[in-house]
């Protein structure tokens, strides 16, 4: 089963396909705003390339990471990039997706949530080949797409 996690960014999407059967990342990739798209063009570019990602792989499960509730500065553009990949899945064929805060996250993985920044941070690792070389984004966007292949 392929799943798909996500970690928006306000001027990119980052994105990890992971082979739950294999248990293996089969691509991690960003998919990057151009500058001049203002911001009904940006979310468009987003919704339709994540749809192709979703269609080109095949994927079942999706999960993505979102902005906690209680932060200190909230950022829009984020927020709104996060609320056009949580419609894209509701527009797609997948079978289930998730929506997660840390907590969420970390209960789908059945991880402590205190561990869950420890390993986004690098300071744990997750048996997975290559996690030291992934960015922090790219650690979040693997921990929802594993999570997302236990839902």
């Amino acid at each position: 089963m392929l799943t798909i996690g996500i970690r928006a960014a306000p001027k990119a999407v980052t994105f990890v396909v992971y082979d739950a059967d294999e248990v293996g990342v089969l691509n991690v990739e960003d998919i990057r705003i151009p500058l001049a798209f203002h911001t009904p063009d940006a979310l468009k570019f987003i919704r339709n390339n994540l749809l192709d990602i979703l269609r080109e792989y095949g994927i079942e499960r999706a999960g993505i990471r979102v902005t906690e509730p209680n932060a200190q500065s909230p950022n829009i553009t984020r927020i709104q990039i996060e609320g056009v990949v949580q419609e894209a899945f509701a527009s797609s064929l997948l079978k289930s997706y998730y929506v997660g805060q840390i907590s969420t996250i970390s209960a789908q993985l059945g991880i402590a949530r205190a561990d869950f920044k420890r390993y986004v941070d690098g300071q744990l690792d997750w048996p997975i080949e290559n996690w030291a070389s992934l960015s922090k984004e790219q650690r979040e966007a693997l921990l929802c797409a594993i999570g997302a292949s236990l839902a």
